[in-house]
């Protein structure tokens, strides 16, 4: 049982709503619903009044959290896994990093190593947690944008949903593409059903698809496309290659034959004046 506390609103914690702000400042052990419920019999104080749960806290203020009862239900990453994430960009409340293949993006079933529990353990004294803005899929490799204060997350988050931000992957395919061709690859993309119940997509009647494809070599059989996203649908560049009979390479779910790592990385990604790139491990130059 904890005592009493006092909690600061700092710089970076401004503009969350009051249920947020607690959510984070007491962790994933202390359910969302007895957070709810604290606030609405007054329990918690902001600045000595009573809130709402969706009233926005502002820099500065304090807010009284009541004795906690903690019981810890969410597993930790073992010390001796963690693994710190490369940086590729830290500046304004805007964190890049490169995320290795094989990493979920937040833990879940059969997961308890991911991007945001690494964060964590590689930001321990942040004022607010570095939080991942989009996700990219366990094995995709590559650039990664999080928000290290609560307004630069939203603005992240705002730019994926409008696609003002522009996102660049790279990508090995079966088969050869003519250098220099580009596809725009227009598709609807719609859930299936796969082996053991496990998400799946394909071409047919549902969201819309956008993406712009270029073939940059071609080697044995296998070429190097840069494909520029315009959308966000799951698993979609991996959808469309499969559906023109190019599948990348390890991707064993879509039509891969090779049992490799999956060849797609998140080459590159613009937002604003901040353009940050990396190369995939495969990546021969």
């Amino acid at each position: 049982m904890s005592g009493v506390q006092h909690i600061e609103v700092h710089s970076a914690e401004a503009g969350q709503k009051l249920l947020q702000f607690l959510m984070r400042r007491l962790g994933k052990d202390v359910p969302k619903s007895f957070i709810m419920r604290i606030i609405r019999k007054g329990q918690v104080r902001v600045d000595g009044g009573r809130r709402k749960p969706y009233d926005r806290l502002e820099q500065g203020q304090i807010v009284r959290v009541p004795p906690i009862r903690r019981e810890s239900t969410a597993p930790a990453a073992p010390a001796a896994s963690f693994t710190p994430l490369p940086v590729l960009y830290n500046s304004g409340g805007v964190l890049a990093i490169e995320k290795p293949a094989g990493l979920p993006v937040q833990p879940g079933t059969g997961h308890v190593d991911a991007v945001s529990v690494r964060l964590r353990q590689q930001f321990p004294d942040a004022e607010f947690v570095p939080t991942p803005a989009h996700r990219l899929d366990r094995d995709t490799s590559g650039v990664l944008f999080c928000g290290t204060s609560y307004s630069a997350l939203r603005d992240l988050q705002q730019g994926f949903q409008d696609h003002s931000i522009q996102k660049f992957y790279l990508a090995q395919v079966h088969g050869e593409i003519p250098v220099g061709t580009q596809w725009e690859m227009r598709d609807e993309l719609q859930k299936a059903s796969a082996p053991g119940g496990k998400e799946k997509m394909r071409v047919g009647a549902g969201k819309l698809a956008l993406a712009q494809l270029c073939s940059l070599s071609v080697n044995s059989g296998v070429t190097l496309v840069q494909v520029q996203l315009f959308t966000g649908r799951t698993h979609q560049i991996r959808v469309q290659l499969a559906a023109r009979k190019h599948p990348i390479l390890g991707d064993l779910k879509y039509g891969s034959s090779l049992s490799v790592s999956l060849r797609l990385h998140c080459h590159r990604m613009i937002f604003g004046n901040i353009d940050i790139s990396s190369d995939p491990l495969w990546l021969e130059r």
